[in-house]
């Protein structure tokens, strides 16, 4: 708490955000006056905001009473001072700082997306390795809307004129949001943010942010400000953006691609490397785990109903768990690179994943894999849509399914953790089963 105090003082900050990400990956907590958090050196927070939906409900009540006290108790919540941000659009110097979530006794909160994370890395601390992560961020920016039921469109650019037609990679098609990335390029350097490269992706107006690589933790905490952070910079100059997975009909879909790798801590060399610069027999076990656990985690990176509409074959989205040598029709794609550098493309992640949730779940697979010494297909060197094998879920209610039966997913995450998310994601496709979509009533309302 000190080198937080001093930090915080050295910023002339006079407020904070004392924040915590539920397990949809919304940032809850509390704001307080910079005095009041540096005196209670923390915060509490009721632990069933663990088990809030997206929509703001809540589990069913046999869930929620057989994870939760029944006197809906607080979960002591610690600032990590690694994880403090200064916020550049507010009017008042504020910090958002990250909190990890325990019980009463000091344990850590099971339901806690950053603690699932932490669990994962300590297995791999245990064997003496250390991964290392590069998320790619894609999203939409799209014009203001308060109609829920009118399509969204593109967003009008310097020129005056709406982007049509694709425009992957346009560097002029780009610039026309220069302003807005501009904005966003100073306020993660603001933050501390190590972003790297801009693409324009496929889709209109759909645009790609990639991170430097680094510790999984720190990325994962990165990501989550990041989105926010995007979002403020959009609506700043009048626009939105928006990491849904598939927010445009006819559209590519948003991804979270996590580039991963392992390193040997006493050595510092890629474990996936041999010393000729070939295949590691750890890296085809890491691949091998992939292919067969990711299945089961699925709803880990691809939390939502809305996240599967983005698995299509022919638009730049995975279907199913093939992997190749700089193969973009894989689910899991090496890319080209030098030995150290040797590493996993998870092309699986939709943008609207929970970044914590995503990057456990990726490592974990990885790990299994390779403790388990499980061997991985044959790589496909052609097109891997047309492929049958390692086939995913295709729906949420399936995905939930899988990882309710998970065996791998309980011993390593707990059963707590996959009872209650699994719930919430019942219980926000409940939610949205009762919504008439707009494709019901044009083709069912005079028709049947």
């Amino acid at each position: 708490m000190q080198r937080l105090a001093t930090w915080l003082k050295e910023n002339q900050v006079t407020e904070v955000e004392c924040v915590v990400s539920d397990l949809t990956g919304i940032v809850r907590g509390k704001i307080a006056p910079v005095d009041k958090f540096l005196y209670e050196r923390g915060m509490h927070l009721p632990e069933s905001v663990l088990l809030q939906t997206v929509t703001g409900d809540w589990v069913d009540d046999e869930i929620y009473y057989s994870l939760l006290d029944p006197a809906d108790i607080d979960m002591v919540c610690q600032p990590d001072p690694d994880a403090v941000f200064l916020l550049p659009w507010n009017d008042e110097p504020t910090a958002q700082v990250i909190h990890d979530t325990y019980s009463r006794d000091g344990k850590p909160t099971e339901l806690s997306p950053r603690n699932v994370l932490k669990k994962v890395l300590a297995l791999y601390e245990a064997k003496g390795w250390k991964p290392v992560v590069a998320p790619e961020m894609e999203f939409y920016l799209t014009k203001r809307s308060d109609d829920p039921d009118v399509p969204l469109q593109p967003p009008i650019g310097r020129s005056g004129r709406q982007e049509s037609g694709r425009q992957s990679f346009s560097i002029e098609a780009a610039n026309e949001f220069d302003p807005l990335f501009e904005d966003m390029y100073d306020w993660c350097e603001y933050q501390g943010l190590e972003i790297d490269t801009l693409i324009h992706e496929e889709g209109t107006a759909q645009m790609e942010i990639n991170f430097l690589h680094g510790d999984p933790l720190t990325l994962a905490d990165h990501v989550q400000v990041f989105k926010r952070t995007m979002r403020e910079a959009a609506m700043k100059h009048g626009v939105l953006a928006t990491f849904m997975a598939k927010p445009i009909s006819n559209e590519p879909g948003s991804a979270m691609h996590l580039h991963q790798s392992i390193i040997d801590v006493n050595t510092g060399r890629n474990i996936f490397s041999e010393e000729d610069g070939s295949m590691s027999q750890l890296f085809r076990h890491h691949i091998g785990g992939m292919q067969r656990y990711i299945p089961e985690l699925l709803l880990l990176l691809a939390p939502n109903v809305n996240s599967f509409r983005r698995f299509l074959p022919d638009t730049s989205a995975p279907v199913n768990m093939a992997w190749g040598h700089a193969n973009r029709t894989c689910g899991l794609r090496i890319p080209e690179s030098d030995a150290q550098n040797q590493r996993l493309e998870n092309r699986l992640a939709g943008a609207d994943a929970n970044s914590y949730l995503a990057i456990a779940a990726s490592l974990l697979c990885g790990y299994i894999g390779m403790v388990e010494k499980i061997e991985p297909s044959e790589p496909c060197t052609g097109r891997a849509y047309d492929l049958e094998s390692f086939q995913l879920p295709v729906t949420i209610e399936s995905a939930v399914e899988y990882l309710e039966d998970s065996e791998a997913a309980r011993k390593y995450l707990g059963d707590a953790f996959i009872d209650g998310y699994a719930a919430v994601k019942r219980a926000e496709h409940e939610n949205f089963k009762r919504v008439i979509s707009s494709w019901e009533r044009e083709f069912l309302l005079l028709s049947v």
